[in-house]
């Protein structure tokens, strides 16, 4: 018979997800001689044998391949036939450019479970057994080849046992890089206040601390959480003063699915979602008994019909989630404002006074990498932190980059991104980057993604506010800069992570970003590609008085908003007037002249005001407060909008929110409930949506619609903007892979700066918009805003 020899290079996802295992077992059953490696592109492969079978060999490779890998290509040609009788996993290569991707961090696979549980199995009860189809991957490696000695594993010798299997073709830790066991690998270890190690069971000891109502920091994947039991109010509430976290939710992690099922309503599409191998907190609406029952103290998420739920996803969260057979309070391990602690000589100094004590253990984390959120939206996931068990997955771009960028993100909610050819690599989650920790955090991971993937940016993107941190480091590099409005990185967020181009009718509604003419937009209407932008709409400008204090302050912005629509006659009537006397006049004089008062068309600023208004929150505590409390409180039975037509507005339209707000005041003061109230409000929001987009569509010709931006994280706005859009005949674009928020802004950045070399279909598009301009509204009068 004749041989035949065959050379296979595959890229993507294939390392450290038992993918050598994998071609290796083929290959051998297949009677195949050969052999597969890891290298810096991905994994290598020379086979040689039968025609046939290596037909069924090549087929068999995307056939069926293990369930993490990703396979993103394969190339095969002739080699050399050698005459090999055997199959062997060759040395790992390394040197050259680099192109293999690492995998992200994975949760505890079912075989491995099993291991946990089993008194007859050596790892029973040991918080740190993995295989090739699960465990620490990304916030473990150094650099690449994904080898043990690679990654912060590579002080743990390997006993005999785990060697025996690693090296043991038909065992499923075979090539499992973290593999260990009790004899060889990490251990846990219990401190107590002060840093002192206790005696006894390490496990057990947190056990009984979080019975009795202690606050705990456990170390996980990517760094320390701190946790209480969730139905404990004074530890909950003990952990809300500590962290000096007045408001935002907690996440709650629950034991299993029935658990989540216990607290919160989980349909099958949220399911997947908290099962699947990224196990992130997953936004639940909660049962209308859950507030009140044992399993969630009040102070977990007060006021808040939603409720983040977490599955275990390492064998230690298993081990005490089991232990103690409740939900457990597991958030961030961080002082306000911060970036969650990863490593251990800093535990103790950052969350000394926020823990009773401490349980982590000896396996440094090499990154750090906070949870993910998500909520699911029509059976697809909408991503609000994309972060460990997603990063450093690539996502493709439509346009390759011809020079390699890095894209510097926003201020909020920040992530960077670096981009090679055609893959963008969008960082974990830095946080808030507001200070000398968050920006050292963001520097940190882009040296380290840098080093990864082999990337030298020659092209660096950047927002335009010249006070954002990001900008200013931007502006100190050695390489070519590109400016990248704000709003025009969010449509192209959007449109990168539907791996399309444009142009379309982009939405981009959040609270505020620098706009190219030197004000704050927000309320936003563009005809945008990847290449470029031109603003079709907007929110009508108003002051913003006191500049940020107005975002701690809604009732400021539904003082100015409520000046506007009744001319400076504000009916004293009003609570929102009553309860803010002592400033209103202040204020309104403040945003009248104009001093410290910047305009802005934020879409997040309106919803601020009419929350006020509605008598919602007339300060908040963390970003977006008065906006999703103001959306819990609308009754989704209702579908009458208030009337809001746009305006022209010079050479563009405009949406005169203060139209809005007297609508939403009429109603108040005539008695209409407060569920209506912001009901209708919704509804209006999603109608200017549609007749926006309308508007473009007859100026343009385009009938694809692209939304983004925080406001579009709010599910009631999204869907009945998406229903009325899709009524009328557009593709409607939403994010499914970075989340609409500023957390996706980087991904748009480096999206554009990899596609202004490239012709831009949007340049007839702008002709033709600007020669409709002046014929959309018919006989309508021009009103200046």
């Amino acid at each position: 018979m004749s041989r035949r020899a065959v050379a296979v290079r595959i890229e993507g996802i294939v390392q450290g997800v038992g993918f050598r295992p994998f071609v290796y077992g083929l290959a051998t059953r297949l009677g195949l001689a050969g052999l597969v490696g890891n290298d810096e592109r991905g994994v290598f492969i020379e086979v040689e044998g039968g025609s046939a079978p290596v037909e069924e060999f090549l087929a068999a490779l995307t056939g069926d391949p293990p369930p993490l890998a990703v396979i993103e290509r394969i190339t095969t040609g002739p080699a050399p036939v050698t005459g090999r009788r055997t199959f062997a996993i060759a040395p790992s290569a390394a040197g050259g450019d680099r192109h293999a991707l690492v995998s992200p961090d994975v949760a505890t696979c079912d075989a491995c479970l099993r291991d946990l549980t089993d008194p007859a199995d050596r790892r029973c009860g040991y918080a740190f057994t993995n295989c090739t189809g699960c465990g620490p991957r990304f916030t473990i490696v150094r650099d690449v080849p994904y080898d043990r000695a690679n990654t912060t594993m590579a002080g743990f010798r390997m006993c005999a046992d785990c060697a025996g299997e690693y090296h043991d073709p038909g065992d499923r830790r075979f090539h499992a890089q973290p593999v260990c066991c009790p004899a060889c690998g990490p251990s846990l270890r219990f401190d107590g206040p002060g840093g002192s190690g206790a005696a006894g069971d390490p496990l057990e000891t947190a056990v009984r601390l979080l019975r009795e109502g202690g606050v705990l920091a456990v170390k996980g994947l990517g760094g320390y959480h701190l946790a209480a039991l969730a139905a404990h109010e004074p530890a909950v509430a003990a952990l809300r003063s500590r962290k000096h976290r007045e408001d935002k939710p907690f996440a709650v992690m629950a034991g299993d699915v029935a658990a989540a099922r216990r607290l919160c309503v989980v349909d099958p599409a949220e399911e997947r979602l908290l099962t699947g191998p990224a196990r992130p907190v997953v936004l639940l609406r909660r049962l209308p008994d859950a507030s009140v029952a044992p399993s969630v103290a009040p102070s977990v998420a007060p006021g808040n019909r939603w409720l983040g739920v977490l599955l275990p996803y390492t064998p230690l969260h298993h081990l005490l989630l089991r232990a103690l057979g409740q939900p457990i309070v597991l958030t961030s391990g961080n002082v306000s404002d911060e970036p969650i602690v990863y490593r251990d000589e800093h535990a103790l100094e950052r969350l000394g006074g926020i823990a009773d004590a401490f349980l982590t253990h000896d396996r440094p984390i090499h990154i750090r990498t906070d949870d993910s959120v998500v909520r699911v939206f029509r059976g697809r996931d909408l991503p609000i932190r994309r972060s460990r068990g997603y990063v450093p997955h690539p996502l493709p771009l439509a346009r390759a980059a011809r020079r390699p960028v890095l894209a510097c993100g926003a201020e909020l909610k920040h992530t960077f991104c670096l981009v090679k050819d055609d893959r963008a690599f969008v960082s974990h989650h830095i946080g808030d980057l507001e200070n000398y920790e968050t920006l050292r955090s963001f520097t940190e991971g882009v040296d380290h993604f840098r080093r990864l993937f082999d990337i030298t940016p020659e092209v660096v993107a950047h927002d335009l506010h010249p006070d954002y941190l990001s900008t200013k480091w931007a502006l100190d590099q050695d390489a070519d800069l590109v400016g990248v409005q704000h709003h025009h990185a969010h449509i192209a967020s959007c449109l990168a992570d539907n791996g399309v181009a444009g142009p379309v009718a982009g939405v981009a509604f959040d609270g505020l970003g620098y706009g190219s003419d030197g004000t704050l937009w927000g309320g936003e209407f563009l005809v945008a590609d990847l290449a470029g932008f031109e603003r079709a709409g907007h929110l009508a400008p108003v002051p913003m008085p006191g500049g940020a204090t107005a975002i701690r302050q809604p009732w400021r912005m539904a003082a100015v908003y409520l000046d506007l629509a009744y001319d400076g006659d504000v009916p004293e009537d009003l609570d929102v007037v009553r309860r803010n006397a002592g400033q209103w006049a202040a204020v309104v004089a403040l945003a009248r002249r104009g001093v410290n008062a910047p305009l802005t068309s934020s879409m997040g600023r309106l919803f601020d005001a009419v929350a006020a208004v509605a008598g919602v929150r007339d300060a908040i505590t963390y970003e977006g407060q008065a906006a999703v409390e103001f959306e819990q409180l609308a009754d989704p039975a209702v579908d009458d909008a208030y009337p809001c037509g746009l305006v022209s507005a010079g050479t563009r339209f405009a949406v005169p929110g203060v139209e809005l707000v007297r609508a939403v005041a009429g109603d108040l003061r005539a008695g209409v409930p407060r569920e209506v109230v912001a009901a209708r409000f919704h509804n209006a929001v999603a109608r200017v949506v549609a007749d926006g987009c309308t508007l473009v569509r007859k100026a343009c010709g385009l009938s694809t619609v692209a939304l983004s931006g925080g406001v579009f994280q709010n599910l009631l706005l999204l869907g009945r903007a998406v229903t009325l859009l899709e009524e009328r005949g557009f593709t409607v674009l939403t994010h499914h892979r970075v989340p609409p928020n500023d957390g996706g802004v980087s991904l748009g950045q480096a999206a554009v700066a990899a596609a202004m070399a490239a012709n831009s279909p949007i340049r007839g598009v702008r002709r033709e918009l600007s020669q409709a301009r002046h014929t959309w509204f018919g006989g309508m009068s021009e009103t200046g805003t």
